[in-house]
């Protein structure tokens, strides 16, 4: 069995516990309305602002003898410049405040997912990035575009492309990237170094799916307020 095989067989579980969430397939299947879009993309910039720095920080800590490892941060760092300006964009389009969204922080589930990454990449192992890459291209992939066409359909926008772009082009892209981390991930040798991806993607899992589910909990909050 390849690595990557038994990266998707090790962190299936926590794969499942997300999918479960149930915002994440109604999402991608029936959409959510503007202020919950907004807050969506609201928590996706405060963990897209930080991939090229994670990228960056990976490659510091990458062993200078591994030029594949080496090669491909470099090469995710290439593309991934600029996409936290997307989503202001998108933010900005939907009459959202993209101001207030650069100057915040993220809520503590999206706080905690980056901290623990950056944490594990530097202490840990800086195979640990590899975790995070696989949990959001491979979800990206998964229910990116068709969340996209849900909420612009919910939201009476189709055919629409701005306010939107950062869930197109990333479903796009990401299904392109996935060929390439597979190819990756299984030239990663070694049991430590494998052992870090997968306890690094079973722990973003888990806090990726926490952040939809508060989501989820605050705009309920805000519904019963409103109806109070």
């Amino acid at each position: 069995m390849s690595f990557y095989d038994t990266l998707l067989q090790e962190t299936q579980d926590a794969r499942d516990a997300f999918f479960s969430v149930p915002i994440v397939m109604e999402a991608a299947q029936n959409g959510v309305d503007r202020d919950l879009y907004i807050a969506y993309l609201t928590e996706a910039y405060h963990h897209v602002k930080h991939t090229c720095p994670l990228l960056a920080h990976a490659l510091a800590h990458c062993p200078k003898g591994d030029g594949t490892y080496r090669s491909a941060l470099l090469e995710y760092l290439s593309e991934e410049q600029g996409h936290e300006e997307w989503i202001l964009n998108d933010i900005a389009h939907l009459g959202g405040d993209a101001a207030r969204v650069r100057a915040g922080d993220g809520g503590w589930p999206v706080r905690a997912m980056v901290a623990f990454v950056y944490y594990a990449v530097e202490f840990v192992n800086p195979y640990s990035m590899l975790g995070m890459v696989l949990v959001l291209e491979g979800t990206s992939v998964d229910i990116a575009s068709a969340g996209a066409d849900a909420v612009r359909k919910r939201l009476g926008m189709e055919g629409q492309a701005k306010g939107f772009t950062y869930l197109t082009s990333h479903g796009a892209l990401d299904q392109e990237h996935i060929a390439f981390f597979e190819n990756l991930v299984d030239q990663v040798e070694g049991e430590e170094n494998r052992r870090a991806v997968i306890d690094t993607a079973n722990m973003v899992y888990r806090l990726w799916g926490e952040m939809f589910a508060k989501l989820a909990r605050d705009a309920g909050l805000k519904e019963a307020q409103h109806a109070a």
